[in-house]
């Protein structure tokens, strides 16, 4: 098999699994992305007790349409990163082994990851903004509201200019080693769990190993310690890409203006707000991405064997 016939089976299944993530476990995205920005100093929020507490309120003063607003951008940034993340990752990865039978090492995963991160950060923070903005979007608003994505853009463009598009992009950078925490403790966990089972059964290959509850329980672990690490750079981020008042003054001036102000009045627990359902959210979520990418990945690559 080519090399780009590999790299594009890889970008397929990450696209497939980015969809799927997105689809099931939005809710709980809405959620955390208005826990987030709520520092308990505004009046445009409304004031949610805990994560079922904020679903029911949602659902009573919006509708189930609230539970879904920025669905099209999350979607669509969310496909587009897993895709454009798994393809850039494959890429590394061929590059720092001769060939795709030979073990790379943790340095290897840690920077195919970080360089894969970086990139999709510079490529969808614009989509990420405005699936923010969307989500923030709720009864008490006192701006005019964005009627779609296309709406959005075109009034972040009109009223604040194309560098709008990228508020918030100094923490995504940073929110790179997310990923490369990730991917790292998932292939070395991957690899631990490969090895334990290779002196029980032998097997052709690590495909043949693992099953759906295995990646499931690699993508659960491996996210959980990414998000306690890297976790205050989503708040950061989410916080600055607010959108201004409608005279114009953004809540915040940049991303540093977001940690001198949370550190301030809410100290530490301030760069945490959101994170149950930001959990809630993500183990799962993690699972979700791993199993159907590699089963994805079974469908798409030929068997070794009859090559």
């Amino acid at each position: 098999m080519s090399l780009s016939q590999w790299q594009w089976e890889t970008a397929t299944a990450g696209a497939v699994a980015g969809f799927a993530t997105v689809a099931t476990m939005y809710p709980l995205d809405i959620v955390r992305t208005r826990f987030q920005v709520n520092d308990g100093r505004v009046t445009n929020f409304p004031a949610y007790k805990n994560t079922a507490h904020a679903i029911f309120t949602i659902t009573r003063l919006e509708g189930l349409k609230g539970l879904y607003a920025g669905f099209l951008p999350a979607v669509l940034g969310s496909t587009v990163s897993w895709g454009l993340y798994f393809f850039f990752y494959g890429r590394a990865k061929q590059r720092y082994s001769k060939n795709r039978e030979e073990k790379l090492s943790s340095g290897h995963h840690l920077a195919s990851a970080a360089e894969a991160g970086a990139l999709v950060s510079l490529y969808t923070n614009p989509i990420w903004l405005i699936k923010t903005r969307l989500q923030l979007q709720n009864p008490l608003h006192q701006s005019r509201r964005y009627s779609g994505i296309y709406d959005a853009l075109r009034t972040i463009l009109r009223e604040e200019g194309w560098t709008a598009l990228y508020r918030g992009l100094g923490p995504g950078l940073l929110m790179v080693s997310h990923g490369a925490i990730q991917f790292t403790a998932y292939e070395e966990l991957r690899r631990i769990m490969v090895d334990y089972k290779e002196k029980k059964q032998k097997s052709e290959g690590a495909s043949n190993l693992l099953n759906s509850f295995d990646y499931a329980l690699l993508g659960g672990s491996s996210k959980i310690a990414a998000i306690l690490i890297t976790y205050p750079f989503q708040v950061i981020r989410t916080r600055a890409q607010q959108r201004p008042s409608k005279e114009g003054i953004p809540r915040y001036m940049n991303s540093w203006h977001v940690v001198k102000e949370t550190a301030r009045f809410e100290g530490i627990r301030g760069f945490y707000k959101g994170i149950t359902p930001n959990l809630l959210k993500n183990v799962p979520a993690s699972s979700i991405t791993f199993i159907v990418y590699e089963n994805v990945l079974k469908l798409l690559r030929p068997k070794r064997r009859n090559d």
